[in-house]
């Protein structure tokens, strides 16, 4: 009779033993199936500001998911390149992606009018300025990808090996630009150089091209300084260039309402956070280049509106050309125009 018990007893545990593991399988394996990791394609090197200010953003959305959310980042290009980054994310090579709207010129019609010498004061102003410009303008250019933020850096300047005091020194000197700001290095007399970023310090070291246009902070975040002896402060001109975060539609439309909630939040929480970074690299990038022994060469008001009235063919050429295929480039100047006032009123 004992041994019978025992023998009940034994079968019992090992029937429960079986349960409880494979219960535990099954819990695992839901688990899993909750947590997405998802790859994040970024085009700043890993120690720039704004690649940490996107691991800090991967990081929040983390935490908030509880975990159901994780992020691999790839910064430097090492997953798709500048260029390739928003086919990146449409075809699905990276789930995510942060790189410029100018790198694919013509791609972006609506949001290109961003990136004009519009005379931006700051990063925090240009950042917060594009992203009331796509959210009134909602440009059907943007429809394949989820747009999570935009963050545009502080005034692009010219940063040369020789000095350009006036409008006359830039003439015929080959400037590296992107977008639009090759027609406003063209508009000055320069002969645009096309090239992204990650490409200029070597062109600038081996003397392919003589100088850049890109914010101050460039010469810090991308050790430019070294290559560059003089920055004009041409800001009556400063232009911005918009950089895009986006996410892949298919991708998005995948995750719980909860967590699209999430990711909302922390973006909208985001555009400051990247708007300061901007401002803080800038003063860092001066910094850095005042202390190599670089000179900062401030334009007088005269010259200043020189610079403004040689650009505004820019302006001009992109509402016609805009308009003759169709597309708002009236409205989308005006809309620009008044929201840059509105903050410049504040």
């Amino acid at each position: 009779m004992n041994q019978m018990v025992r023998c009940i007893a034994m079968k019992v545990f090992v029937a429960a033993t079986a349960l409880f593991v494979s219960l535990t399988s099954v819990m695992v394996t839901v688990a899993e199936a909750r947590q997405q990791t998802l790859n994040y394609s970024i085009f700043f090197p890993p120690t720039h500001g704004q690649a940490l200010a996107a691991e800090a953003w991967a990081k929040e959305i983390e935490k908030r998911t509880e975990g159901k959310i994780k992020f691999n980042l790839f910064p430097g290009g090492t997953l798709t390149n500048a260029n390739q980054c928003y086919d990146g994310v449409v075809q699905g090579i990276s789930d995510l992606g942060m790189s410029c709207f100018a790198y694919t010129p013509g791609r972006f019609p609506v949001m290109e009018a961003l990136d004009l010498p519009m005379g931006y004061p700051d990063g925090m102003t240009a950042t917060r300025v594009a992203n009331e410009f796509f959210k009134i303008m909602k440009p059907v250019e943007l429809q394949d990808v989820k747009v999570l933020l935009i963050h545009a850096h502080g005034p692009g300047l010219l940063h040369t090996k020789k000095p350009v005091r006036n409008l006359d020194e830039i003439r015929g000197l080959r400037i590296r630009s992107t977008g639009l700001s090759e027609k406003v290095a063209r508009a000055l007399g320069a002969v645009p150089v096309g090239m992204p970023q990650p490409d200029t310090y070597e062109a600038l070291q081996k003397g392919v091209v003589d100088g850049t246009f890109a914010p101050i902070e460039t010469l810090k975040g991308w050790k430019q300084a070294e290559v560059i002896n003089f920055t004009t402060e041409c800001t009556a001109i400063g232009y911005t260039t918009a950089m895009f975060v986006v996410m892949n539609l298919r991708k998005w439309n995948s995750l719980s309402p909860e967590v699209q909630r999430i990711f909302e939040e922390v973006s909208a929480e985001w555009i400051d956070r990247h708007g300061a970074v901007w401002d803080k690299e800038d003063e860092a990038g001066r910094t850095f280049t005042l202390e190599l022994g670089n000179e900062i060469i401030p334009l007088p008001e005269e010259e200043n509106e020189r610079w403004r009235r040689a650009v505004q063919p820019v302006l001009d050429d992109y509402v016609s050309a805009s308009e003759a295929k169709g597309l708002p480039g009236g409205k989308a100047l005006e809309t620009l125009q008044k929201i840059i006032d509105s903050h410049l009123a504040e």
